[in-house]
């Protein structure tokens, strides 16, 4: 079991309050590579909306560690599944979504991805995804889910649920 409450600390004493949006991405993505690297994840990064893009192209890369990964991404595979329905996604085993899995790295073989939202028009929007990756089957779970969200917010990101 990963332990995420030193990486929330860490960043709740790093990151400046005046930091934007960019450098607090950035910061996380550090903080969670440099902690977990070594305990099952092999890729951790952010996908950010672009709603004027054609569909097959909404998501582009963010920060990540520690290789390059597909850009742009459409909305039909895992990370698109949690931008559109706002919902934390946990994959026990990539081999099992067949042509919904958008392959980065053939080694990857579980997925989590955590959905992040701000108000925009009065309404609650999902502005991007956080994603972490592993080479082992079953490497994340529900335990995950909630040590990444407060990671996020930590990090001043809004993870599902909302403030």
């Amino acid at each position: 079991m990963r332990d995420y409450d030193p990486i929330a600390a860490h960043l709740r004493d790093a990151i400046p309050p005046d930091a934007d949006r960019g450098a607090r991405l950035i910061l996380v993505v550090d903080a969670l590579w440099n902690h977990l690297h070594d305990q099952g994840v092999s890729w951790v990064g952010f996908y950010l909306a672009d709603d004027a893009a054609p569909e097959d192209q909404r998501l582009i890369l963010g920060p990540r560690r520690d290789t390059p990964a597909c850009s742009p991404i459409g909305l039909h595979g895992v990370c698109g599944s949690g931008r559109r329905t706002g919902e934390v996604q946990i994959v026990r085993d990539t081999a099992d979504l067949g042509d919904h899995y958008v392959a980065c790295d053939p080694r990857d073989r579980s997925e989590i991805v955590v959905p992040l939202f701000e108000m925009r028009d009065g309404r609650r929007t999902c502005w991007g995804v956080l994603d972490l990756d592993s080479w082992d089957v079953g490497a994340f779970d529900e335990t995950d889910a909630a040590g990444l969200a407060r990671v996020l917010t930590a990090a001043g990101l809004e993870p599902p649920g909302g403030r």
